[in-house]
């Protein structure tokens, strides 16, 4: 056995410490300032307890200000909230608490379920716990003592946790002082490293294990972080995101609806189904000159998603169709598409393809629809039924760059137009089960990478790239564009997917220039993703204050007196001829609370007209969110009015017409 250790350093220096050294002898043996500050170490990238004996590999000293100091913190934190309800309700039940995205949460069994009032307690005594600084130590234990413990202190569902352990693995407590718990770890030092950073958020019923079958526990949900100012941050973003939250404000704004019998579809009302439209309009205008809009069945026979490897890959989240009937074809079995693919290389397929064509264009506004559980859905940001702004794009293996690259312009000009700047670019490799040659995956990966390089470099810094190892689709690569909103809320929408797997399966081909059969690359594309989800970021990143030309509804006309009605329906006609969406309001109303309203539907514009606006042929302009109005001619506000309505990419038509007839 090997009396000694050999440890490479960050800095690539290798020192050698006798067998069963500690991370925390590591972290002395450096400084003992280091020591004090260090939580964990990371040996070959792995997270361990800085009292975890060394071995031979690459380490790591791990302070509360390395980012991956966090997990721990919030897996410490759901320890001391454990201990902290067991001390004040003796006898709760404790039984698991996950480290969770932006926190964490612990599940307990209890006669009478917490309420919000508990929390404030709760965390009191959590901050006294922390205040001890008890440390965290590591025993570990037989499957038979485990299980006799916790049978004895009464914890069942610690017994059933216990029994569900593979054999082999090790059974480790952690104790915090005298209270202790079953868990994998790792955890940091003591208790007093977890900081006061934290705050306990909800509670909430969860079925034990997720099974409806099984008792309800009482949930409750915190989170932590390293700095008070990155907790403040976050809850910052929390309260604003509630004020923005879209399905609030489509009820304000009157846009739609869900309701029980149409789980996970929208019901569009009149002034949300024009908003959507104009979305589309817009994107149907960006895709002029370089696609083909087309639009495939709703609805097709199973075979074809057997041939595609959806049916295999994908059915569970398939709707099915199957009638009963007479005609023998009322026995097939059929699918609503949960994508557009498929139906877009019978189209490609049906005649006979040149190389000279290529690369073919084909979009489509598709409805498709996809099975989400229930308790995932979401608003217009989780559906069941939704429209993809989706395009395949057929090309010869030497367009395939360019082709991406010529996707990637527009999809970055798109988020532009609606005003995301902060826009991320991410290259997801192969995954692990997969279709195709590793020597298609080489060249489609290497082709992209060269791809997000260029991307890179042409933005000039202001596209970040990454890479998602093992997160590509199952038959080839994809970039995926994540966008940023008002709030710092990342979103992915957009996709680039190159596939090989798909134009083999289906026998897809153009003929070279060398008169043979080749199959072409196909590439799946999308920009918004779903026009539903995407309208939904738009509302929560604007928090209903749309862009004048987004607005369904983008003026309202409101008189002061009943002496201006005839003015102010001219002002009306006016605008409308002048192509904007208005509404008047000429109800004997005192117009403050018309303005206040029409500002809780979130009108962008609301124009005041009395008597001295009506002998003036002028209006006075108030704005969503402004206490102040501006006074300026009628020919003045309908000029300004109209071109502030007017869409960007159709503005830079007209900009660029000017510029050459100059």
């Amino acid at each position: 056995m090997s009396q000694s250790v050999s440890l490479t350093f960050p800095d690539c220096s290798v020192r050698s410490f006798a067998a069963g050294t500690t991370g925390r002898d590591v972290a002395e043996s450096i400084s003992k300032s280091l020591a004090k500050k260090a939580v964990a170490i990371a040996v070959d990238g792995t997270v361990r307890d800085l009292s975890d004996p060394v071995t031979d590999g690459k380490i790591e000293i791990i302070t509360r200000s390395d980012d991956r100091a966090l997990e721990l913190i919030r897996h410490d934190t759901a320890h001391v909230l454990a201990e902290a309800v067991q001390e004040l309700w003796p006898g709760t039940q404790v039984t698991i608490g996950p480290v969770i995205e932006n926190g964490f949460y612990y599940d307990f069994a209890k006669n009478e379920p917490f309420t919000p009032d508990d929390l404030p307690v709760i965390e009191k005594r959590m901050r006294e716990i922390i205040q001890r600084n008890k440390p965290f130590t590591k025993e570990i234990w037989s499957r038979e003592k485990a299980r006799e413990v916790f049978a004895a202190k009464g914890e069942n569902y610690k017994v059933e946790l216990v029994d569900a352990i593979p054999e082999g693995q090790d059974l480790k407590i952690y104790y915090q002082g005298d209270w202790f718990d079953l868990c994998r770890g790792p955890h940091m030092a003591s208790t007093g490293q977890i900081g006061n950073a934290f705050k306990l958020m909800k509670v909430a019923g969860a079925y034990w294990r997720g099974d409806s079958n099984n008792p309800m526990l009482t949930r409750i949900y915190g989170t932590a972080f390293a700095e008070q100012s990155d907790l403040d941050n976050y809850l910052h973003i929390l309260a604003e995101a509630e004020k923005r939250d879209h399905r609030r404000l489509g009820r304000e704004m009157d846009l739609f609806h869900f309701q029980e019998e149409g789980p996970g579809v929208v019901f569009w009302h009149g002034k949300g189904w024009r908003m959507f439209q104009t979305l589309v309009s817009y994107m149907r205008r960006r895709l002029q000159g370089d696609y083909q809009e087309v639009n495939a069945p709703q609805v097709l026979d199973k075979s074809l998603w057997e041939t595609s490897g959806h049916w295999g890959w994908y059915r569970d989240n398939m709707f099915k169709v199957t009638v009963a009937g007479d005609d023998t074809d009322d026995d097939r079995v059929f699918a609503l598409k949960p994508m557009n693919c498929p139906g877009h290389i019978q189209i490609f397929k049906h005649g006979l393809k040149s190389y000279r064509e290529l690369p073919i264009r084909l979009a489509e506004f598709g409805a498709v629809h996809r099975y989400e559980p229930s308790g995932a859905l979401h608003g217009l940001m989780r559906v069941r039924g939704f429209t993809q702004d989706d395009a395949h794009i057929f090309c010869t293996d030497e367009q395939m760059a360019a082709e991406c690259l010529k996707i990637n312009d527009l999809i970055l000009s798109v988020y532009e137009d609606f005003g995301f700047k902060e826009i991320v670019v991410k290259l997801s490799t192969r995954p692990e089960k997969r279709v195709g040659s590793d020597e298609l995956w080489d060249r489609a990966e290497s082709v992209m990478m060269d791809v997000l390089k260029t991307i890179e470099a042409q933005s000039e810094g202001r596209i970040k790239t990454g890479i998602l190892p093992g997160e590509g689709a199952f038959y080839g690569p994809k970039f995926e564009y994540t966008l940023k909103d008002a709030i710092g809320r990342e979103w992915q929408c957009g996709t680039t997917q190159v596939d090989f797997n798909l134009p083999e399966r289906f026998g897809a081909f153009y003929i070279d220039q060398h008169s043979e059969k080749t199959q072409p690359v196909m590439i799946h594309r999308a920009i918004c993703g779903s026009m539903e989800r995407f309208l939904g970021i738009l509302i929560e990143n604007f928090a209903g204050h749309m862009p004048l030309w987004v607005s369904p509804l983008q003026v309202v006309v409101a008189t002061i007196t009943s002496e201006a009605d005839a003015y102010g329906e001219e002002v009306a006609e006016a605008l409308r001829d002048a192509g904007l969406d208005v509404e008047t309001d000429f109800r004997n109303e005192k117009i403050n609370y018309k303005i206040r309203e029409h500002s809780v539907t979130k009108v962008p514009v609301i124009i005041v007209c009395g008597k001295k606006e009506a002998e003036e042929r002028s209006v006075n302009i108030r704005r969503l969110g402004s206490q102040s109005q501006t006074s300026m001619s009628l020919d003045e506000a309908i000029a300004s009015l109209a071109l502030e309505a007017t869409p960007p990419d159709i503005l830079r038509k007209r900009e660029a017409r000017r510029v050459k007839a100059a």
